[in-house]
This record gives structure tokens, sequence and C-alpha cells, in this order.
């Protein structure tokens, strides 16, 4: 079983931070299950996932509406039971980016995508089984 994953809001202001429990680790860093979700400017197209248990761990997340708007992940029926996700209005589901040297040189990871439930703030970056997902999708073409 299968379910398509929508997106919630982000935070409104850096005093509203979650905090949020990964359940399912960004793979690389299986002890570290923490992390606050910054927002990095005014409209939340950019974000920092930072480890509290390693605060000079931190990843880069955009929602990925704005650079992928046809960008609908399935996630299976168990992974949203382990994230105790019940409604697509309780994620909220971000891309990793790897950062170049200019946004031509940006590239976001479609294939393992981070959903959060908004409501539990329990997390996780999820592999997708699609090879049709790149990797390092160019953030602007």
């Amino acid at each position: 079983m299968t379910a398509g994953v929508m997106m919630a809001t982000m935070p409104t202001d850096e005093t509203d931070l979650p905090v949020i429990e990964l359940v399912r680790p960004m793979p690389g860093f299986d002890d570290l299950r923490r992390f606050a979700l910054v927002r990095l400017d005014d409209a939340g197209d950019l974000c920092r996932l930072t480890s509290l248990d390693e605060p000079d761990l931190s990843f880069l997340v955009v929602p990925p509406g704005r650079f992928f708007p046809d960008y609908a992940p399935t996630v299976d029926a168990d992974v949203l039971a382990e994230l105790e996700i019940a409604s697509a209005d309780d994620v909220l589901l971000l891309v990793v980016l790897n950062a170049g040297a200019s946004l031509a040189a940006t590239t976001a990871n479609l294939a393992a995508p981070v959903l959060v439930n908004t409501t539990s703030l329990r997390g996780g970056q999820i592999v997708l089984d699609d090879a049709d997902l790149p990797l390092a999708a160019p953030l602007v073409s």
C-alpha cells in the first residue's frame, strides 16, 4: 500500500523552531536523532536541519514545491505508520540539497526526501525505491 505525500507549511518565525525526532535517521548518521529545523529566508524556501547532538552537523533542505512542482513521492504505508502520519495535511516534505558554487550548480536529492509529521514532530529521511528519482536533480535549469 502506498500514499502520496503533500506538504504542510513551515514554521512562521524563529521562536517556533520545531525539534524533530528522526525515527528514520539520515543515512550515515544513525546515532543522531534530534534535529532543529531553522528557516533561513523569509519565504521559507531555504532551511537548515541541524543536529542538536552535534551542532556542527546540518543539512540544507527545501520544500520541493517551488523547484519541483510535480514532485509527489509515493511512500509505503508502513513508513507513514512509523511516522504516525494519518493525513497528508500533517506532512512537511523536504528535500536535501547539495550546495554548489552557485544556485545553478546546486542539486536536490529527490530519491530520499525528509518527511516530518507536523503534529508529532516525528520524521525521517525516506530512501525511496524509485529508479526514476535522481540523487542530484539540478535545483534550477
